[in-house]
């Protein structure tokens, strides 16, 4: 399969990949269960590719900082920010799409490249920062390759997770389908679609059907790529607490979707309230971390519903009683140094070629 080489990019290509939020059913993607999530245009990550005589990832100015200060500024930085930034994720990107187009027989011209990145996704919020790097990168591979009609949509965010396992990144296909189709989406990772397709049943939605909606998330957030180590051992053992849990967690979804096209929001409440107790049951107090718990109690005593918007970092937070209850909210965010802010959704980032691939 070739493209048209009449139409390979020449030109500099950039793309935006937004944050998103684990609505309801996470974290049972990767459990063979439903999931909703949104696209936030609070925060995104964008990727920069320019022609170029070789091909060149360029380190990003303060994420992928070389030079310090003292040894000092050095040690605060690592402990702070961790040894890694997102060079690392565009050479993995670039790996794997260049594997899975040799491996499918998917012609790509030998014009060369520059990649560069930038974001403002908070790190370590639970709300895919990592992820939204590689999905950004990959768009500008597919155009400037010209090769979006040639990889099924359905597949992309299966290139976009098997990046970030080269890296040793914990993760499911949740986030990585969010930031791929854009805007409000029900994911089906039932075990029959995951063996027979290699993906699950993605479903766009219609993102006025979301409730009003806040985000919490904290100045200095804990990891959020550890919490899944012990309860995946766990399911894998056949503990019977933690899939009965998942299982549970994973009808969420489909409830949700129900309350959603039926504007149910008292439904909603239960359903985000429920989503958070039985992760909260499975992982334990320790591992999901005493200032993650507070995010979400917070909101609690006001009479919101809250969770998790992914593993830890951040919470989504539903106000039913309106803006008084925001207000409430506000105050109590602001005791606590919690940064509390409205969310905005991102609506699809689908264009003609990405329906186009779905045949």
């Amino acid at each position: 399969m070739d493209q048209d080489p009449k139409s390979t990019a020449t030109a500099a290509i950039e793309h935006r990949s937004f944050a998103r939020i684990g609505f309801l059913g996470n974290p049972s993607d990767v459990y063979y269960g439903r999931t909703i999530s949104f696209t936030i245009g609070n925060f995104w990550a964008s990727v920069k590719l320019e022609p170029s005589e070789h091909v060149i990832i360029k380190p990003h100015p303060f994420h992928d900082l070389v030079q310090f200060t003292s040894l000092d500024h050095l040690l605060n930085r690592l402990e702070n920010e961790g040894y890694y930034g997102g060079v690392r994720l565009l050479m993995a990107i670039c790996k794997v799409f260049r594997n899975y187009c040799k491996d499918n027989a998917i012609h790509l011209h030998q014009h060369n490249f520059t990649l560069s990145y930038d974001t403002n996704i908070p790190r370590q919020t639970g709300l895919s920062g990592s992820s939204a790097i590689v999905s950004a990168a990959l768009s500008c591979l597919l155009d400037f390759y010209n090769v979006r009609h040639l990889i099924k949509l359905q597949l992309r965010p299966n290139l976009v997770l098997n990046a970030e396992k080269e890296l040793g990144i914990v993760a499911g296909l949740q986030d990585r389908v969010a930031q791929v189709y854009g805007g409000l989406v029900h994911m089906d990772f039932s075990k029959d679609h995951m063996d027979k397709l290699g993906h699950g049943i993605y479903t766009p939605m219609d993102i006025t059907l979301l409730p009003p909606l806040h985000l919490i998330y904290a100045e200095n957030p804990s990891d959020s790529g550890k919490v899944h180590s012990r309860v995946r051992q766990r399911w894998l053992d056949g503990d019977e607490l933690i899939i009965t849990s998942m299982e549970e967690v994973g009808k969420l979804a489909e409830e949700g979707r129900t309350a959603l096209l039926e504007k149910d929001h008292s439904k909603l409440v239960q359903l985000m309230n429920r989503n958070f107790d039985l992760r909260r049951k499975m992982f334990g107090d320790e591992c999901l971390g005493a200032m993650n718990i507070e995010m979400v109690e917070v909101a609690r005593r006001v009479g919101a519903a809250s969770k998790f918007t992914g593993s830890g970092g951040a919470v989504v937070v539903f106000c039913p009683e309106g803006p008084s209850q925001v207000k409430s909210l506000e105050e109590e965010c602001k005791k606590l140094g919690f940064i509390l802010e409205p969310v905005k959704i991102a609506p699809s980032c689908l264009n003609d070629s990405d329906i186009q691939s779905l045949g």
